[in-house]
């Protein structure tokens, strides 16, 4: 089995790191356009092997797209992050040009992959990438509900002082300050979250998750990269070992949830072949009006892309 991971950045070689202690595949690819970053990056991997007790061979590579052959799951998290004077949609053109090359090249030497999509503006890159591939929905799909989750139970965890392996929960939406976390859907050890905490303690940690992101760059002055790229690794072992694991993922929706045509945050099973199946989660009224706020949100987003692809010059 064989997983590449285009992007050797923070949150790209976290990701292969991850995935190579889960000792799950034969073979990571890294793959970056800067010279000796993924080479450097991936040794450094490779030789904690013995250390970390894992045979997952790491590799990496400069621009060279043909050592990607036949990966199985393709991970994307190529882009730059929004500079000072960027616009939104200057980031979307910036970054909707990267992704589609990319995917391109993705799709030239792995016809078959599952792609999953981790650059940002997460929900309109997971759309270009989309695309541009001109595969089965299923198999293309956004890393943001797991992080987002991850963050929103951590905050839980560490507000009710107990280990966060004993928390579930779930949202749904697009990947920001729109998303939609779901407390009726959020339990402890099987106990609903909202009879251990009261309202206003939940609703302050619902906050800072749809800022989780923000609250890490203002601290650091960059983007996260540990948990993004354990989140991504999370959805490559889903897939590599066909658990059927249900996460929070940002799929495209026909139908569900009222929506069609559109890349939205929802729970799904994942497995080898990509999506098995979106849950559609029954929801209240004030649930419905969140997460259609969220897809008004997603769509303006997407609109600017689409507004972008009618405007290149057709090719040949």
């Amino acid at each position: 089995m064989k997983v590449t991971v285009i992007g050797a950045g923070n949150v790209g070689a976290t990701c292969a790191n991850v995935i190579a202690q889960k000792d799950i595949v034969n073979k990571v690819v890294l793959l970056d356009i800067k010279e000796g970053v993924s080479e450097g990056k991936s040794l450094d991997i490779w030789e904690a092997a013995p250390i970390n007790n894992y045979s997952t061979r790491v590799l990496g590579y400069t621009n060279d797209y043909a050592q990607t052959k036949n990966s199985d799951v393709v991970v994307i998290t190529s882009g730059l992050p929004r500079k000072p004077g960027m616009s939104r949609d200057d980031l979307i053109a910036t970054n909707a040009g990267i992704v589609r090359g990319v995917t391109q090249n993705v799709i030239k030497h792995s016809p078959e992959a599952v792609i999953i999509v981790v650059s940002n503006p997460l929900d309109v890159m997971t759309y270009c990438a989309y695309l541009t591939a001109k595969v089965d929905s299923r198999k293309v799909f956004g890393m943001a509900g797991i992080l987002d989750t991850a963050r929103y139970r951590a905050f839980i965890a560490e507000a009710l002082d107990i280990s966060p392996k004993e928390i579930q929960g779930m949202l749904l939406g697009g990947h920001g300050d729109t998303m939609v976390p779901l407390p009726r859907y959020t339990t402890v050890a099987g106990i609903p979250v909202t009879e251990l905490m009261p309202a206003d303690k939940l609703n302050a940690i619902i906050e800072r998750t749809k800022n989780g992101g923000g609250e890490i760059v203002n601290i650091l002055g960059t983007s996260a990269w540990y948990a993004p790229g354990a989140a991504a690794a999370q959805m490559v072992e889903s897939i590599i070992k066909d658990e059927k694991r249900v996460f929070p993922c940002c799929a495209m929706l026909n139908g569900e949830y009222g929506h069609k045509n559109i890349f939205l945050g929802v729970p799904v099973k994942l497995g080898k072949n990509g999506i098995a199946e979106i849950i559609e989660l029954k929801l209240n009224a004030a649930e419905k009006e969140l997460l259609n706020a969220s897809a008004k949100a997603v769509r303006s987003v997407m609109d600017v892309l689409d507004k972008q692809v009618a405007a290149m010059p057709a090719t040949k």
